[in-house]
Parts: structure tokens; C-alpha cells; sequence
């Protein structure tokens, strides 16, 4: 099971959403790097369940213990195992389920590729296994904050047809934690969370948007051919429960434009090093990092458990009616900005530290 990722910061989950708790081991991070468990807290707390009426209440501290890996406030050189225990598990929840396959999950994928699943939340394909890489991408982000003044933030852009124009260059965590929707936009905050409420009353989900910058990432991050920046970055979010496509820079909007239109000039920069006009690239160019602020979207599926009864079959592939119960988001996208963060902080990491080694090798 693909539960590693990165070649210098390697990262490995584990754990189920109903199972004695959820947590991952980070190798590779450098030593002397200060880090304690109210920073990494800080990140869990953006992700965690019963944040407001927007997501699940399932009733989850989500509070994180480092068994190893760290000694007086800073980190060793050595793996660094988190923890988190699951506290609210209600497998019992689960088990008018088990012969059941869920419209949209991961129920019979699982059972076909291993012959067994979990069926109690869905395992491994439970949202609540993220908690583990944003443990590991809290630890990134001390990382890139300490050596490297890197920043990134992520935002929600839309939920289902509502969509916000935020600006990447002056938005702040604080705008984006001013809602319980995470958008930045307060006129379109009140509408979205307006209709994620109105959606869980209908017994119904929504999707949308999550947004995301990375600020102060320096040229030359990237290993092509197949390790380009944009590629992890991509295979890295997509690889979200519910994400479902990635654009960078332009996007999908980029393949409406002529080459003329779409071509970002460079110009003189005031730090002395070339800038693209219009940053069309979103920051990557030729699988590497510009100098420019990275710019990428995800969109998420609506949450595939709701309350409306559903057709689907059962393990002797007997068609059957399924209303789903239990706590469940009636919309990803509030809980997913934290996420996405953290997939953009593993990866960039990660490029960081190949680039280091080398620029050792390279010589000044």
C-alpha cells in the first residue's frame, strides 16, 4: 500500500478512521530544527472534526503526541513518530454496512484489490487519515518557515457554484480563518456556508475549490522529468481523499489563449534576478520553480456520504437502497484547506533538501 512519499523528507502514515488511533513518521527532517507538539497542534486544530456546523461532529481533540525524534524543543536527525489517538470511534456505527458497497467510496475498490477492507469508516480511505500528513506537513512548515522563509496558504475559492475572486498575493491566514467556510470573501463566506447548510438539510453534500500559495519558494526546485515540481504537486493533492483535478498558474483557462496571449514575458527584477510579468506559469516553469509565487487550485468532490437514500449493491451484488447515517462533512472544502497545505509543504520540503544536496554537489 502507497503509504510513503518523498525521496530526502520521507513521510509514512498510518492508521484507520475507527482504529486505535491515526499518526505518521517523518524522516530526513534535518537536526536542530526547533519544533514541539503545540506547533504541530496548530495545524491539527485547523483540520480537526466539530470545527463548527459546516463539518462533522464527530467530538475529537485530536491532540498529538511525538514519540520520538525530538529532545528539549528541538529535533534529533532521527525519525520523528507522531501520534494522534481516535477518541469519538464509533465502529459499531458501521455495521449494517459491511456487506454493503458505498455509492462513490472506496468500499469496493479496496475489497477488490486486497480481497479485505475495513469497512468500519472506510479505513485507509477514511478523510481522517490525513491527519497524519498534516502532522508531517506542520513539521515541513517549520522547516521551510525556519531555513528558507517559505510561506503557504490555502483558502477556499468555491463551493458548488459559489466562487470568490481572492487575491494570492495579499490574502493572510488571518482572512482566511475569519470564517468558518475559509474563504476569504465575507459576502461570499455567508453564501457558501448558507449553502452547505441548506445542502445537509436536503440530506446532500456539496464540492468545490480549495486555492493555495506558496510564497518565497526560490528558483530552481524541481527534477525533471518525472519529478517536476508541478507533477508531485499534482500527484501530491490529487492523492486527497474527494480531490478530483489540479490546475497551476493558468490551468485549464491557459489552453483557451494563443501562444502570444499566454507567454509571460520576463523583466528585470528589483532583487536582481529575472520576474515574469504576469506569472502565467503559476511558478513552475519547465517542471521548476521560477522565483515566482506558486499558484494551484484543487477541486474536491461533494462529500460522498448524505443522508439521501441511494441505490448500490451488496457483496453478492444484490441491489439494495442505502441511507447512510453517522457524522459526516456535508462539504470537504472547509476541512480541506489544512490538508492541501500540507501536501504542498511535503512536497516542497522535500524539493528543497534535493536542491541542497545539489548545490553541496555543485559547488557554489
Amino acid at each position: 500500500m502507497g503509504s510513503t512519499t518523498g525521496r530526502f523528507f520521507r513521510v509514512t502514515t498510518f492508521g484507520e478512521s475507527h482504529g486505535g488511533g491515526i499518526g505518521a513518521v517523518v524522516d530526513g527532517c534535518p537536526p536542530r530544527l526547533p519544533l514541539t507538539a503545540e506547533m504541530v497542534q496548530h495545524d491539527l486544530d485547523r483540520r480537526r472534526p466539530g470545527q463548527s456546523r459546516l463539518t462533522t461532529q464527530r467530538d475529537e481533540a485530536d491532540r498529538v503526541e511525538i514519540l520520538s525524534g525530538v529532545f528539549d524543543g528541538s529535533t534529533l536527525g532521527s525519525p520523528i513518530a507522531l501520534l494522534v489517538g481516535n477518541a469519538d470511534a464509533r465502529p459499531a456505527a458501521y455495521e449494517d454496512l459491511k456487506d454493503v458497497y458505498r455509492p462513490s467510496h472506496a468500499d469496493y475498490t479496496t475489497e477488490a484489490k486486497y480481497g479485505i477492507r475495513n469497512w468500519q469508516g472506510g479505513g485507509r480511505a477514511s478523510a481522517r487519515e490525513t491527519i497524519g500528513r498534516v502532522a508531517a506537513g506542520a513539521v515541513a512548515r517549520q522547516l521551510l518557515t525556519t531555513v528558507a522563509s517559505i510561506e503557504v496558504l490555502a483558502w477556499v475559492q468555491q463551493v458548488g457554484t459559489i466562487a470568490a475572486d481572492i487575491d494570492p498575493e495579499t490574502v493572510t491566514l488571518a482572512d482566511v480563518e475569519a470564517h468558518p467556510t475559509r474563504c476569504p470573501s465575507p459576502e461570499q463566506a455567508t453564501a457558501m456556508a448558507e449553502a452547505i447548510e441548506s445542502a445537509r438539510r436536503d440530506g446532500n453534500s456539496l464540492g468545490g475549490v480549495v486555492a493555495c500559495v506558496a510564497r518565497g519558494v526560490p528558483p530552481g526546485l524541481g527534477e525533471p522529468v518525472f519529478d517536476k515540481l508541478d507533477a508531485d504537486l499534482a500527484k501530491a493533492v490529487v492523492s486527497l481523499p474527494a480531490a478530483k483535478g489540479f490546475e497551476i498558474g493558468s490551468g485549464f483557462a491557459g489552453a483557451a489563449l494563443t501562444g502570444r496571449d499566454h507567454n509571460d514575458p520576463f523583466v528585470p527584477g528589483d532583487d536582481g534576478r529575472p520576474r515574469t510579468a504576469a506569472n502565467r506559469s503559476g511558478g513552475v516553469q519547465g517542471g521548476i520553480s521560477n522565483g515566482e509565487d506558486i499558484l494551484l487550485r484543487v477541486a474536491f468532490k461533494p462529500t460522498a456520504t448524505i443522508a439521501s437514500a441511494q441505490e448500490t449493491v451488496d457483496r453478492d451484488n444484490n441491489p439494495v437502497v442505502l441511507a447512510a447515517k453517522g457524522r459526516h462533512d456535508p462539504c470537504v472544502l472547509p476541512r480541506a484547506v489544512p490538508m492541501v497545505e500540507a501536501q504542498v509543504l511535503l512536497v516542497l520540503a522535500d524539493h528543497w533538501l534535493r536542491q541542497r544536496a545539489t548545490d553541496v554537489i555543485a559547488g557554489p
